[in-house]
């Protein structure tokens, strides 16, 4: 009789569990819901770190193409500013060049084969004036003018006379020396190259050479000089003996 109570309490229990959650759980099934349940929570944790993972990749990534691109926007920048510089440089020589053509022009109209038509002997803004002082000068100050033009404009006689110098001159790099009829002097440093040689009678408005950067300089520049000897120490004012000659400066 004990036995069939035991049986009966169990079967009992068992249609009471049936009767409310609709099945009968066993020992072993609860086991393998636990362990399916720890397994979905240890993918569910791969998946969660996988997508931190591509996440922090893809910001990475997003950074890197930021900085890439600030960088070409900055070289692109960089090239521009260059090549508006060129233009610029290659602007102003283009115009030099054109007004030491106009220059050369008018006055080979004005007194080309004759004695007289003074003239500028290139188109160009003055730079370092007469008697400058500094001691990059052994006299102590500058003995000429200086004019600003890129290497390579025409330079041409102020006047009519004969060419006593043509060649290497020291600091004046190379360089030319005219005699005028007045007996006075005029030099032409710093050339690029010669188109005169000694003994030669050249005309106010020949082209005697182009400018340059040669000899003692700090830029290209035409160096004029006004004499009343061919050698150093003689100079006098050159634009004022340019204006003495009727030369508009």
């Amino acid at each position: 009789m004990a036995s069939i109570s035991i049986r009966s309490a169990l079967a009992g229990a068992a249609a009471l569990t049936t009767a409310t959650t609709g099945a009968f759980v066993g020992p072993a099934a609860a086991a393998d819901a636990g362990t399916e349940g720890s397994a979905f929570a240890r993918c569910a944790a791969v998946a969660g770190d996988l997508a931190t993972q591509l996440a922090d990749q893809a910001s990475a990534q997003h950074r890197a193409a930021v900085v890439a691109q600030k960088r070409h926007d900055a070289q692109v920048v960089q090239a521009e500013r260059a090549a508006r510089v060129r233009a610029a440089k290659e602007a102003a020589a283009k115009a030099a060049r054109e007004r030491a053509a106009r220059h050369a022009s008018r006055s080979a109209a004005s007194g080309r084969g004759t004695l007289g038509g003074w003239m500028l002997p290139v188109a160009g803004a003055i730079g370092t004036p007469y008697h400058a002082a500094s001691g990059l000068w052994s006299s102590g100050h500058h003995t000429g003018v200086d004019f600003v033009v890129p290497v390579g404009t025409p330079v041409h006689a102020a006047g009519a006379g004969t060419v006593v110098e043509a060649g290497w001159g020291g600091s004046y790099g190379n360089n030319v020396v005219i005699r005028h009829a007045d007996g006075m002097y005029t030099q032409y440093g710093h050339l690029s190259s010669l188109r005169v040689s000694v003994g030669q009678r050249v005309f106010a408005g020949q082209q005697i050479g182009l400018s340059g950067a040669t000899g003692n300089v700090t830029g290209p520049h035409l160096h004029f000089e006004a004499r009343r000897a061919p050698s150093y120490g003689s100079d006098v004012d050159p634009l004022a003996y340019l204006r003495s000659k009727g030369v508009r400066i």
